[in-house]
């Protein structure tokens, strides 16, 4: 049987590169990617991800898949949240560290979110990844992201700290991405 064809629509080379690993190791997936024009909306993480799905169906004419991540910190009640990539963009490693500071506490959560749509006018199944741990100040390869200052939870290492099979084995994009398969298996 041929592999099930998904388009990621996406034009952020690194998680193309994740996703397409995960999904290697993982399933019969033929993974293809586009870059689409899709504003991101504000809301929540779930809200967003429903809606950037539904307009790259339209824009599409097709089946596709999406996903969003969101950075947690627990003493600011989730935030930044799915506005991660503003955050970093702006304060950078060390600025997202500074917000914890006078807090209790440096818990967080890394959480990925897939959504599916079968096409146009389809309502979007999501599918939710999360990962905790705790802001650090960065240690490893700062080459994607907030990796370097999230340290999982019972590891003592940071995502950038670990290699690329063991966070693709552990992380909240790998925890979403097994859901979405598992659902698409059952769909075919």
């Amino acid at each position: 049987m041929a592999p099930q064809k998904l388009v990621f629509v996406t034009g952020n080379r690194m998680k193309l590169q994740e996703v397409k690993a995960i999904l290697d190791t993982n399933t019969d997936f033929e993974l293809t990617s586009q870059d689409l024009d899709v504003p991101e909306l504000q809301g929540t993480t779930e809200e967003i991800a429903r809606e950037k799905c539904r307009r790259a169906a339209e824009l599409l004419q097709g089946p596709c898949i999406t996903e969003d991540t969101a950075l947690c910190f627990e003493a600011l009640n989730g935030l930044p949240g799915p506005y991660i990539k503003h955050f970093l963009k702006d304060l950078g490693l060390d600025g997202l560290n500074t917000l914890l500071q006078g807090f209790p506490t440096n818990a967080a959560w890394a959480m990925c979110t897939f959504a599916y749509s079968a096409g146009p006018g389809s309502e979007p199944i999501l599918f939710e990844g999360r990962v905790p741990g705790r802001i650090v100040p960065a240690r490893g390869a700062e080459k994607f992201g907030w990796n370097p200052i999230f340290e999982v939870e019972d590891t003592g290492k940071t995502f950038a700290e670990m290699t690329e099979d063991e966070k693709n084995s552990i992380s909240h994009r790998y925890r979403a991405l097994e859901k979405l398969t598992t659902f698409l298996r059952a769909q075919s």
